[in-house]
């Protein structure tokens, strides 16, 4: 089955091709850094990451971008207010590039413990100006774009396609404009590729006005075109970028270079908390931190993050996160009884079982994932490999094929605990003594025994066919 992705732009599964065989590139929207990324967030950002492993299991070199927006995101997301981080550092009574900094360093470290892998470039807005104002001293000399004092904007009547991503028209924006919108514009959809400001702290010189700063939408446009060329295979973001980022993105891209700006479009759904949208007067807008003081590691946040699909609802609770680190404990036991049977301890039924079961986990995890990343036909997969092999039991080779298999699935899901887990010398010799005891049938001993076994950190299960040992997380 090929790769199909759900293409924003057409609204339709279409098979996936990028424009150079073999070679993706993509673009994911990053952070704005004027505070600390929070779990809504984290799982976009692990779609996109998710997204990116798949395509490399597939065999694609990924040219993967992803940017770090520290500058002229306002906060009404268009063309007024105060900018983000400048807000930020005003409250903090920080330098705001000191705020950036420090928001950029955590947002890192928050994806490097979530096993995000390292895009290829991660340009930061401020360090790209000059691209930026390439690109629109480009726009007003192709007819895009129009100055007024030291601002500058796009004029989107001029781009017919404008809209055809959020299904806004001009017209429907006009009538919903309200009648504050600035009067200077021509139009009231227009958007802001460069703002003039003497309060403003983040500022350039241009031939606009020394006290200049860029719009955000000319951000992404200009960093994604230096960094990946004209045309992108794929495009990420959350739903909330769609209109005005994305829109804005397309038209003022697409008017400079004259072709296609992303051949695919993908977008994930907010992530609800507590049933709801997450808010700071419900004190619900929880972090990285929050969720490790609750006694949860890294690796189950991820679990719980990617395993619905990224174009449905997910709900957030503490609840859920339990739910989660107990299906993630399932499949840690999977994991452990291949390794055993890999070992040669286990007793098996007939080979040609668990090869079977194998084969077809594999072929329902691949289906799922060529369908649009679904992620939960893909674990479901696992889960019911689980079942039959407890049932079935798992030769050495068909275990060698099972070894094959998860580690396929780890490469695409990052959350699976692959490695031989090695016992010393005093947690072997436990082990011994209570297989002893077990055969003895003397159940106390057996019983003391696996308590200081757990007390050291191993967790023990009894099966139908031999013991399974793991050590806890």
């Amino acid at each position: 089955m090929a790769f199909q992705v759900f293409d924003s732009l057409t609204k339709e599964k279409r098979i996936f091709e990028p424009l150079e065989p073999g070679v993706v590139r993509m673009y994911n929207c990053g952070p704005t850094v004027y505070g600390r990324v929070h779990v809504g967030n984290l799982r976009t950002f692990l779609f996109a990451d998710t997204l990116r492993r798949w395509l490399e299991v597939l065999g694609y070199e990924v040219r993967q971008v992803m940017n770090i927006t520290d500058v002229g995101h306002l906060l009404d997301d268009a063309d007024a207010g105060e900018d983000k981080i400048e807000a930020q550092a005003r409250r903090e009574r920080r330098d705001p590039w000191e705020i950036s900094r420090g928001f950029t360093e955590l947002f890192l470290a928050d994806v490097r413990a979530l096993g995000l892998r390292e895009p290829r470039v991660r340009p930061k807005a401020s360090e790209h100006v000059p691209e930026m104002l390439a690109m629109i001293e480009g726009l007003i000399a192709k007819g895009f774009a129009y100055q007024v004092g030291g601002d500058v904007y796009y004029e989107v009547a001029k781009f017919p396609r404008y809209g055809r991503l959020s299904g806004n028209t001009v017209a429907e924006l006009e009538a919903g404009a309200r009648i504050e919108v600035r009067a200077e514009k021509r139009h009231p959809a227009d958007f802001a590729l460069w703002k003039s400001d003497p309060g403003h702290i983040m500022k350039w010189p241009s031939r606009f006005g020394p006290d200049g700063f860029p719009g955000w939408h000319i951000e992404c446009s200009a960093m994604a075109q230096k960094h990946l060329g004209d045309v992108l295979d794929l495009h990420t973001g959350g739903e909330d970028n769609v209109f005005p980022h994305h829109e804005c993105e397309i038209a003022q891209s697409e008017a400079f270079t004259g072709k296609p700006f992303a051949r695919y479009w993908m977008h994930s759904k907010f992530l609800q908390v507590d049933g709801g949208k997450m808010s700071k007067s419900l004190g619900n807008v929880w972090n990285l931190d929050d969720v490790r003081a609750r006694g949860f590691s890294t690796r189950v946040l991820r679990f719980a993050l990617i395993r619905g699909h990224y174009r449905g609802p997910l709900n957030f609770t503490w609840g859920i996160l339990e739910e989660a680190r107990s299906a993630l404990e399932k499949l840690d036991e999977l994991c452990a009884d291949v390794r055993a049977a890999a070992r040669g301890e286990r007793a098996a039924a007939a080979d040609q079982a668990g090869q079977e079961a194998v084969a077809l986990a594999r072929e329902r995890f691949d289906a799922g994932m060529n369908d649009d990343l679904n992620v939960p036909q893909a674990l479901a997969s696992l889960f019911e490999l689980r079942g039959a092999l407890r049932a079935t039991g798992l030769g050495r080779e068909a275990a060698a094929e099972g070894l094959r298999f998860l580690a396929h699935a780890q490469a695409a899901l990052g959350v699976l605990l692959l490695e031989e887990a090695t016992l010393d010398v005093r947690m072997q010799a436990l082990l011994a003594a209570r297989g002893d005891a077990r055969t003895r049938k003397d159940w106390a001993a057996s019983d003391r025994i696996r308590d200081e076994i757990a007390a050291l950190g191993v967790v023990l299960q009894d099966t139908p066919t031999g013991v399974v040992w793991r050590k806890k997380e």
